[in-house]
């Protein structure tokens, strides 16, 4: 956890799930800390907490990560604050479920790519001056989601696809810069994303694509991040499981697809029968 101490860590979508126990887990390793999401009460909350706890270098602010100028008032009143940047978690994020179609609002498929994917890049790109000066860490939260197409998921899968692809590329840009690049694939962890996923027209579905009840504890999820960036890792991904799928999908593509359909679509029935 030394690799921590006293540095300066924005984290975005840092109100619930694995923002939340990462502001936690890294105020225990001494890093000061900027909280960023759209609830103001729940960063709050939070803050609250970390305080009671002891915490001083701690700064709220609220930022909607889909409004680029919003970005750009993050990273600029965490420099002021603050007076460096050493990592930028771009953690923000939303889900969409539901098979694509007419249906379909444009408006929330808009949202969904705003926020998963433009809002990464526009962070990254307020805070690679701040990010440059320091020899700092980007970590982009993908997803297994960016690394296998699942049904169901399509306009999300194209979200977290691009993340991993923006941050691949980004990592080559950097190369001599001393700003490393680290990219996290969670898989299915016991946070509330898909309850609060967004439905075709917008609003909450709490449609679950994947059984829940093996999803990894979101504690467990936030010390592999934790440990993958104390040693700058380039991916981390969560389970021998996952990396075995990963591999699988090069030579046998047709096999992997079949069981993450079969692993999915299982999950949605179940999960619609399992509702009053």
């Amino acid at each position: 956890m030394q690799p921590f101490a006293d540095k300066t860590i924005v984290v975005t979508g840092a109100s619930e799930g694995i923002g939340a126990e990462l502001v936690r887990q890294l105020a225990d390793a001494g890093a000061r800390l900027v909280l960023a999401a759209r609830n103001e009460a729940r960063l709050n909350e939070i803050a609250f907490q970390l305080r009671k706890g002891g915490m001083s270098s701690l700064l709220i602010v609220p930022t909607d990560v889909a409004d680029p100028e919003q970005c750009e008032r993050l990273i600029q009143q965490t420099s002021e604050h603050f007076g460096s940047i050493d990592i930028l978690v771009n953690n923000a994020g939303v889900a969409m479920t539901g098979p694509l179609g007419s249906d379909t609002e444009p408006a929330a498929i808009e949202r969904l790519i705003r926020v998963n994917l433009l809002g990464s890049i526009w962070c990254t790109r307020a805070a690679l001056p701040a990010l440059k000066a320091s020899r700092g860490l980007v970590v982009g939260m993908s997803s297994l989601a960016g690394r296998f197409g699942v049904p169901e998921l399509s306009v999300y899968c194209a979200s977290k696809f691009g993340v991993a692809g923006f941050y691949d590329a980004l990592r080559l840009e950097l190369q001599g810069s001393g700003v490393d690049v680290t990219v996290v694939y969670p898989g299915v962890v016991g946070t509330a994303l898909s309850g609060n996923a967004l439905g075709h027209h917008g609003g909450g579905s709490g449609r679950v694509i994947f059984e829940r009840r093996d999803a990894m504890p979101v504690e467990r999820c936030v010390q592999r991040i934790i440990a993958g960036m104390g040693s700058r890792q380039r991916e981390i991904v969560m389970s021998p499981r996952a990396r075995l799928g990963i591999a699988l999908k090069a030579w046998m593509p047709k096999i992997v697809d079949r069981l993450i359909q079969r692993e999915a679509l299982g999950g949605a029935r179940n999960s619609q029968e399992a509702r009053p």
